[in-house]
């Protein structure tokens, strides 16, 4: 049996959880998340833990057994804690700032780059960082993602725009004239 899919998920106080079918409910201090699971996983709510059983050894069950558990549990840490991401934008004129929902982004185009933030989703400008913020874990890495895509570090002078925790492996460039 799947290690993580047998461990049982706690509910933490201020969550609530709505098991109907195959269809997950959590409501929390951070929003609202829905999510229909694969019809073959069973999952009960007994009390302030959730579980999540598999009926048979097939290798589909086995599977989509520690993913949905993994899955509501993401959902609750979500709407209990919320998510976030940590962007950096380096190069010189680079810059970034909120209008509205939208983030414009100065990174080195003829254009400002505008990306509007999905519904769920907080984007906070703080200097050179960008912190992509919401319950829904998928959402938040999608966004951040999306954003970094828009001008990946370069190995050279590390321009671009990459997560706070990455690590840019540089390169030494061109070498000095003849000697």
């Amino acid at each position: 049996m799947s290690r993580i899919g047998r461990a049982p998920i706690a509910i933490p106080a201020g969550v609530e959880v709505v098991v109907d079918g195959s269809t997950v409910t959590v409501k929390g201090a951070k929003g609202t998340l829905s999510r229909t699971m694969n019809s073959n996983i069973t999952i009960t709510k007994d009390g302030d833990t959730i579980t999540v059983t598999r009926p048979n050894d097939q290798k589909e069950n086995r599977s989509l057994h520690g993913l949905t558990r993994t899955l509501i549990a993401n959902m609750i840490e979500g709407v209990s804690n919320g998510y976030k991401k940590e962007l950096e934008i380096n190069g010189i004129g680079y810059r970034a700032e909120v209008k509205g929902t939208a983030l414009w982004m100065k990174i080195g185009f003829s254009h400002d780059v505008i990306m509007e933030a999905p519904e769920g989703i907080t984007v906070e400008v703080n200097g050179n960082k960008v912190t992509v913020s919401g319950a829904d874990k998928q959402k938040v890495g999608q966004f951040a993602a999306e954003i970094r895509e828009k001008r990946p570090p370069e190995p050279y002078k590390g321009k671009g725009i990459k997560y706070v925790d990455e690590y840019i492996r540089r390169k030494e460039g061109k070498a000095g004239k003849g000697k």
